[in-house]
């Protein structure tokens, strides 16, 4: 492949590569598989670069090449069905777990000064750089790093005194629980 085409599908992969990891996402469920599905794509393609004679049709192409790569991979996959005597419990994923999840972690926030809880959500929900952070909040990237550290420290305090609060009521030890509120008060 001559040098100018290179360059040519190392630009179309920098530009298009968030709207095909979005495609394969659609294919595999798994995040990381997802991620493997575009790789394996992406090498397939850079063989065949040359011969895509309309490179408008690229993202067409390299679909066609994902969906048949996740055929492939299925196609190959083992089998690891043992025959037993008893059934396990079937175990349903209704979200339920997830839920109370971000249900916790947005009730923990609360505890987080707004600045703090700014720095925390940028960083790491909306997975920013600590430079992007730092522009987008009109602060020094030291102080985004120092207060992140400090909000980490305070979150992870937070959740430990919950779950210590949880243990104390799980053993029926409501005494302990009400004791630390006044304490903390």
């Amino acid at each position: 492949m001559a040098q100018g085409e290179v360059l040519e599908f190392e630009e179309y992969v920098r530009t298009r590569q968030d709207a095909l990891l979005r495609s394969a996402r659609r294919l595999v469920p798994d995040p990381v598989d997802a991620q493997d599905l575009l790789q394996t794509a992406l090498a397939r393609t850079y063989g065949r670069w040359d011969g895509i004679a309309d490179k408008t049709l690229a993202d067409a192409y390299l679909r066609r090449v994902m969906i048949n790569t996740r055929t492939e991979w299925w196609r190959a996959r083992k089998l690891e069905e043992v025959p037993t005597e008893q059934l396990p419990d079937a175990r349903v994923e209704d979200g339920s777990e997830q839920r109370a999840d971000r249900a916790l972690l947005m009730d923990v926030l609360k505890v987080l000064a707004p600045k703090q809880r700014s720095v925390v959500v940028l960083r790491h929900w909306e997975q920013m750089s600590t430079e992007e952070t730092a522009a987008a909040l009109g602060m020094s990237a030291g102080t985004v790093k120092s207060t992140l550290h400090r909000a980490l420290a305070r979150l992870r305090q937070e959740l430990e005194s919950r779950e210590l609060d949880f243990r104390a009521l799980e053993h029926g030890n409501a005494g302990d629980v009400k004791g630390r509120e006044r304490c903390a008060a």
